[in-house]
């Protein structure tokens, strides 16, 4: 099987290099060429709670040539017109286009690509990119191996092709199929919400959310939005890493407060390192994927007349961020959350 991971940065760099080391025909492709000729020159190394450096082959997108098989699709959202339009030359009929991309884009790929191309997933572990040639993996190693991610079908059949994509994905860490994806991509978009989103907004990561009182009320404030908006839309939200995430959608006099938040410092306990991908833009004063991730609760709020004082916020810190070109200040920002508790 001859596979592309487009888009080789924090998450695409650790996944294609233990493809890689399975022997499978892999092509990291990123547009950022100091870090493919890093990749290509001295491995892909691997740092954080592992410590390897691994062979693998680096392309940029010019370099690309012959069709590939299986497509991991993990550029960010923002560029998905440029990055299909460039794609679609190197795509056979019997090509399969995996979406690990944040947020909720499978719809808007199968317009452009066919239904019977696009297949979904989220990645369960997290990363952060250091330099080239270099990823930081933050995630726990048992919970890496674990739950590495879950993919399906977009009708939530079982195919023999899901199950194929299912054996090579398990080389990087344990695979699950599900039959519900859209619920599978929204429990992975409250994740996103909830700590990413907070992560970028405060300018921390995931274990200083966790370890104030205040952050880490806000971000179940932001995961109970999440919930409420998803549910009125229709969305049956499946178990992440085996976590049923119901315990955030809090009662009208919130009585289960405590309780969702013992249970946030649990789950997402093992991500503490992780920095968020968007904040990580922010540092290299790039556009981020807010509209994407709260963006979405936001938007689909207005659409079910549902109130989501939390993640409008956030994203007006985000942006703001973004105009200013500043990493949030923690204090600052957690202030205004603070007004809205």
């Amino acid at each position: 099987m001859r596979i592309a991971i487009m888009g080789a940065g924090s998450l695409g760099t650790i996944i294609g290099a233990y493809l890689s080391k399975r022997n499978e025909t892999v092509e990291l492709i990123d547009v950022n060429k100091e870090h493919v000729d890093a990749l290509n020159q001295s491995g892909a190394t691997i740092t954080g709670t592992v410590t390897e450096t691994i062979a693998v082959k680096a392309i940029t997108p010019e370099q690309m040539e012959g069709t590939y098989d299986l497509v991991l699709l993990l550029t960010k959202q923002l560029y998905n017109g440029e990055v299909l339009s460039n794609l679609q030359p190197y795509l056979s009929e019997d090509s399969t286009i995996l979406s690990l991309q944040n947020g909720v884009p499978e719809e808007s790929l199968a317009a452009i690509l066919g239904k019977d191309k696009v297949i979904g997933g989220s990645v369960e572990f997290g990363a952060t990119w250091v330099k080239p040639g270099v990823s930081e993996l933050t995630t726990a190693v048992d919970a890496f191996k674990a739950n590495a991610f879950q993919i399906g079908e977009l009708d939530g059949t079982i195919t023999e092709r899901i199950h194929q994509i299912k054996e090579v994905l398990d080389f990087v860490g344990n695979t699950t199929i599900s039959t519900n994806l859209v619920g599978t991509k929204w429990a992975k978009l409250l994740v996103n919400v909830a700590m990413s989103g907070l992560s970028t907004a405060l300018g921390c990561t995931y274990g200083d959310v966790l370890n104030n009182e205040d952050a880490v009320t806000s971000a179940v404030m932001l995961a109970d939005e999440t919930l409420k908006v998803g549910i009125a839309s229709g969305v049956e939200f499946e178990e992440l890493a085996g976590f049923n995430l119901a315990i955030f959608k809090l009662e009208e006099n919130k009585i289960n407060l405590a309780q969702a938040i013992d249970f946030a410092k649990k789950a997402f306990g093992p991500q503490a390192l992780l920095k968020a991908s968007m904040l990580q833009d922010l540092e290299k004063q790039r556009k981020t994927e807010i509209d994407y991730i709260n963006g979405v609760v936001s938007s689909k709020g207005k659409e079910t007349d549902i109130d989501t004082p939390f993640n409008d916020l956030l994203v007006r810190l985000v942006k703001k961020a973004e105009t200013e070109k500043v990493i949030p200040n923690f204090e600052e920002n957690l202030s205004y959350f603070k007004e809205l508790l």
